[in-house]
C-alpha cells in the first residue's frame, strides 16, 4: 500500500480528536498555560507521512511524541561516544555530545517554563540539535567538508535534518522519524532564516517545506541560545578540568573577575576548584536571567500576539541583553583562544581530521570495507556515492571510526588526548 504524504501543510488540531475521555489525561493536565505566542501541539502543521492508523501510543501531544521519538533513537543514543571538546575522552567526568544535549535541555526548558512557552518541543530540539554531528565534533566536520566539497559539501546541522528524516529507521511505513513540522523547522532554522540551504536541508525542505526565510518558533530560538548558554559554561568546567584553561587568565572578563570576588566573599574558606564551580553555576544563572529579562521586553515590543507573528518579525527575538551579549562574545573569544586553539587540542583535531580523509578515500576506493548494508546501499553514480559514503562516517562514534580506521587503512599512532 502506498504511503500517504502530506500534500499540503494544514494546521492540525489534533486535541479534536478525544483519544482520552478523562480530562485527567489530557496530555497537558496539570502544566502552566501556554503564552499566545508558544507553539501549540493542537495547531501543528502536522508529519509528512499521515500516522491516522488507530494506534494508540498513550496519552502525549504531537511535540511530546516527537521529544520521545529522539530519545529513542539510535542516533541519539550514538551522542554518548561522540566529541564535544575532548577527542574520545578517557576521563569520565569529561562532556560529550550526548550530556551536552541533556545540559542544554535542562536550561532551555527552564528558559521555556519561564516565557510561557511548549516545554516539550523546546526540549525535542535542545536534544536534536547536535544529532548531525560526525566523529570528532568540527574536526571530523572539516574533513567531510573538504571531502564533499565538489559534491555539496557537509554541514552538521543539515546531516541533523537528513539524520531524522531519512536515515534513522525504525518505523515499518517510513524513513526517519517523521517528526512534525514544528520541530522539523526549529531543527532547520534554529540559527536565524536560511537563504542559502546546503544540499542536504534543500533535499528535505523540497519535500517537506519548512519556510527557510522567515524566523522559527520562539522554542527553537531559545534552544540555540541554551546551546551557548550551555557549552560555554561547561566548557570552562571541563577546560579548567583537563588543565588546559587557567582561572587567573579567565580573570581577565571583567564580569568573570566580578563573579570570583562574589564567589570568594561569600565562601572565603572554599577550595578554589569549588570556587570556580560556584562562579559557573552563577554565570549561568545570570545568563539565563538576562535571556528572560530581554526576551520578554523583545516580544512586548513587537506586538506578537502569536506564533506567526513571530516567524514574521524582522529579527529574532529570544535574545542576550546588549551587555550580557557583548560578554558572551568576549566569553567565546577566550575559549577559542585558550581552548579550542589550543596547540595540545589542534594537535589532536589534526589526527581526527586525517582518520576521517583517509576513512572517506578507503570507503570512497574500496567500498567492500564497508559493512554489508551500507555497501549494498551504495550508489553507483555521484554525487550520491560520496554523500552515501560521509553519511556513514558522520554516523560513527569517536572509537568507532577508529577502530575503522585500523580495520581499513591500518595502525595509526594518536596524540595523547585520544
Amino acid at each position: 500500500m502506498a504511503i500517504a504524504k502530506v500534500s499540503q501543510i494544514k494546521p492540525v488540531r489534533l486535541s479534536s480528536v478525544p483519544l482520552f475521555p478523562s480530562p485527567l489525561n489530557s496530555p497537558r493536565a496539570g502544566l502552566m498555560p501556554l503564552a499566545p505566542y508558544a507553539s501549540d501541539p493542537a495547531e501543528t502543521r502536522g508529519r509528512l507521512y499521515d500516522e491516522q492508523r488507530g494506534e494508540t501510543r498513550g496519552p502525549r501531544d504531537a511535540f511530546q511524541r516527537d521529544r520521545d521519538r529522539i530519545i529513542h533513537s539510535v542516533a541519539f543514543r550514538r551522542l554518548r561516544g561522540k566529541t564535544q571538546v575532548f577527542v574520545a575522552p578517557d576521563g569520565d567526568h569529561f562532556r560529550v555530545r550526548l550530556t551536552h544535549s541533556l545540559e542544554v535541555a535542562q536550561i532551555g526548558r527552564t528558559i521555556a517554563r519561564a516565557l510561557g512557552l511548549n516545554e516539550d518541543l523546546t526540549e525535542a530540539l535542545c536534544l536534536a540539535h547536535d544529532i548531525g554531528h560526525p566523529p570528532f565534533g568540527h574536526a571530523g566536520e572539516d574533513a567531510l567538508e573538504v571531502a564533499l566539497a565538489d559534491r555539496g559539501g557537509f554541514d552538521h546541522n543539515a546531516q541533523t535534518l537528513r539524520m531524522l528524516t531519512r536515515l534513522e529507521r525504525r518505523y515499518p511505513r517510513f524513513d526517519g522519524l517523521n517528526l512534525s513540522w514544528e520541530t522539523l523547522e526549529g531543527l532547520a532554522k534554529h540559527n536565524g532564516p536560511v537563504a542559502n540551504p546546503p544540499w542536504a536541508l534543500a533535499e528535505v525542505d523540497a519535500e517537506f517545506p519548512l519556510d527557510l526565510k522567515s524566523f522559527a518558533s520562539l522554542e527553537a530560538q531559545v534552544a540555540a541560545l541554551a546551546d551557548d548558554i550551555a557549552y560555554d559554561n561547561h566548557d570552562i568546567d571541563d577546560g579548567l578540568r583537563a588543565g588546559l584553561l587557567d582561572l587567573d587568565a579567565l580573570m581577565a572578563l571583567p564580569e568573570i573577575a566580578d563573579l570570583w570576588r562574589r564567589a570568594e566573599r561569600r565562601f572565603p574558606n572554599a577550595p578554589r576548584a569549588v570556587l570556580a564551580s560556584e562562579l559557573i553555576r552563577e554565570q549561568i544563572g545570570l545568563m539565563v536571567n538576562d535571556m528572560i529579562g530581554e526576551t520578554e521586553r523583545n516580544i512586548a515590543a513587537a506586538e506578537v500576539d502569536d506564533v506567526a507573528a513571530v516567524r514574521a518579525a524582522d529579527r529574532a527575538l529570544a535574545a542576550f541583553s546588549p551587555p550580557m551579549a557583548r560578554h558572551e562574545r568576549a566569553l567565546k573569544r577566550f575559549l577559542y583562544d585558550h581552548m579550542y586553539n589550543h596547540p595540545l587540542q589542534e594537535e589532536v583535531a589534526s589526527a581526527a581530521r586525517d582518520i576521517v580523509a583517509r576513512l572517506f578515500a578507503a570507503y570512497h576506493a574500496d567500498p567492500a570495507l564497508m559493512p554489508a548494508d551500507w555497501r549494498q546501499a551504495l550508489p553507483e553514480s555521484e554525487p550520491g556515492r560520496s554523500r552515501h559514503i560521509a553519511d556513514f562516517i558522520a554516523g560513527m562514534t569517536d572509537r568507532y571510526a577508529i577502530a575503522q580506521y585500523r580495520a581499513a587503512v591500518g595502525s595509526i599512532e594518536l596524540p595523547e588526548g585520544f
